[in-house]
């Protein structure tokens, strides 16, 4: 094919687009052109560093464009059009030589890319700031400067028909298990879609049970949270375009830990824990036993605060289930609506949803007080789990409307089918519940009970490891202070 139909056939293939630069040149007496996608290519360092040198060859040879003769950009050769086109995509520039059957690849891509800053999602106050971005390269870049070592193994996987988005698998190689690995392999081999425009597209595709409504991927955007997670024996998936890393397998306790847990005193973590468990607990079955205690039993409650809620609920139309229904319904609307808007008509709508259409509604005897502190106090304590605000959101209208059929039976029979399901959920053959059920006393040192780093001398048992020390040559602290005591008597 002469130089002018690659040329047309390459100007017809990207649909005579505005972008795709098309620039003539002589290199050595031969007619050649680069083409190049605007605004992805670093225009000077083209000019200077590859235009500027092959125009002053005389005589062209295929060793004058290889690097280190006349250039110092990565060179490579692709040998069919379509194999260019895709690379031009991506960024690269083609060289296309008169006489030449393969054609130049260029390495010359730069584009506008944003900082590494501490992510919006996952400020802290101790620990470190750093967050991902939407370069892959940069994100891979700040695992390797944590985690300095061979092990850290990275393979690249395209994914994406029309995206061609780059997704990496990061592992350690002598701590992660080998079965982890190749099942996360495998089911990115198998996604067939036209796009990844964000990691969260892969989760579903990675999930064991993609129907649950509980997470079994965890997605971080911090380099030393997810380094973390590496060092346990969990794989990273980071993919291009995204600032949120993916992690497997993902238990259930993890969504009660939190990165600033391993930079404080392990007392003040226990407590903070136990706090983020009664959270959940008050957000889930707090609106749900208000309305089996106002439907049906109604003597569990003491007879003064019986008198005080039937005062509060006295005269409004609704009855309890409808009416908690509806204020969870309202609530979510406009955490909805607070979330889309600008951020501070956000703050500003979020003040006059909270405080004056509630008060209102209750002035006017639409809602009663109690119904809005319930939900307000079930609110609050869903943000204790940011990660699974979703999951419990939906699910405390599950156990609202099970309360209102059967009362505090029915929100009994709703927890053993939620524990039946967990008890069965799995995340990359680990147990979802885990290290509760089944119960793993090694893990239980960074359970909800959090123990001294010192005494975490094993890797979780709960995670799939080649490697399960951690700490070498190192007693846990009980023993050592048993030694020292026995030390002492002697």
């Amino acid at each position: 094919m002469v130089l002018e139909k690659k040329c047309k056939k390459m100007k017809k293939d990207f649909g005579e687009s505005a972008d795709l630069t098309i620039r003539r040149a002589e290199i050595g007496g031969r007619r050649a052109f680069y083409a190049a996608i605007e605004g992805l290519v670093d225009k000077e360092l083209l000019e200077e560093h590859v235009i500027k040198p092959l125009s002053a060859i005389e005589t062209f040879s295929r060793g004058s464009v290889e690097k280190g003769v006349y250039l110092t950009a990565p060179v490579e050769w692709a040998s069919t059009l379509a194999e260019a086109e895709e690379e031009i995509a991506s960024g690269t520039v083609a060289l296309v030589i008169e006489g030449e059957e393969k054609i130049c690849l260029l390495s010359v891509k730069k584009w506008e890319r944003r900082s590494v800053e501490e992510p919006p999602t996952s400020s802290v106050i101790k620990g470190p700031r750093e967050g991902f971005t939407e370069d892959v390269t940069v994100n891979a870049a700040l695992l390797r400067r944590r985690l300095k070592s061979k092990s850290l193994v990275i393979t690249e996987k395209k994914v994406g028909k029309y995206t061609g988005s780059k997704v990496l698998i990061c592992y350690l190689s002598d701590v992660a298990s080998p079965e982890t690995v190749d099942l996360v392999t495998e089911r990115l081999a198998e996604i067939d879609l036209d796009g990844v425009i964000d990691s969260s597209y892969l989760t579903k595709f990675l999930e064991d049970d993609p129907a649950s409504l509980f997470p079994q991927v965890g997605s971080y955007e911090k380099p030393d949270v997810v380094a973390a997670k590496l060092l346990e024996g969990r794989v990273a998936i980071l993919s291009d375009g995204s600032p949120i890393a993916l992690t497997v397998p993902h238990l259930l306790i993890e969504s009660f830990q939190d990165s600033q847990d391993y930079f404080k005193r392990n007392t003040r973590v226990t407590v903070t824990r136990f706090l983020r468990l009664f959270g959940a607990i008050i957000a889930l079955f707090l609106p749900a036993a208000f309305v089996a205690v106002q439907e049906y039993q109604y003597q569990v409650l003491p007879l003064k605060f019986l008198i005080t809620i039937i005062n509060s609920t006295n005269g409004t139309p609704l009855s309890p289930t409808l009416e908690m229904l509806l204020v969870l319904i309202i609530f979510d609307i406009l955490n909805e609506a607070s979330v889309r808007m600008p951020r501070y008509v956000g703050m500003a709508l979020s003040i006059v949803g909270a405080i004056v259409l509630g008060e209102t509604a209750v002035s006017a005897g639409l809602l009663s007080s109690p119904a809005v502190l319930v939900t307000a106090l079930s609110s609050i304590g869903l943000y204790l789990v940011p990660d699974d605000v979703g999951t419990y959101s939906l699910l405390r209208l599950l156990f609202v409307a099970t309360a209102a059929l059967l009362g505090l039976l029915g929100i009994l029979f709703a927890v053993m089918l939620l524990l039946s399901h967990l008890v069965t959920l799995e995340s990359f053959g680990s147990d979802y519940l885990s290290p509760y059920a089944p119960l793993s006393a090694g893990d239980l040192k960074d359970g909800f009970v959090k123990r001294e780093l010192p005494d975490m001398v094993k890797r979780p048992q709960g995670v799939s490891n080649r490697n399960p020390t951690r700490i070498r040559n190192r007693k846990p602290l009980a023993t050592r202070l048993g030694e020292e005591e026995n030390g002492d008597e002697n």
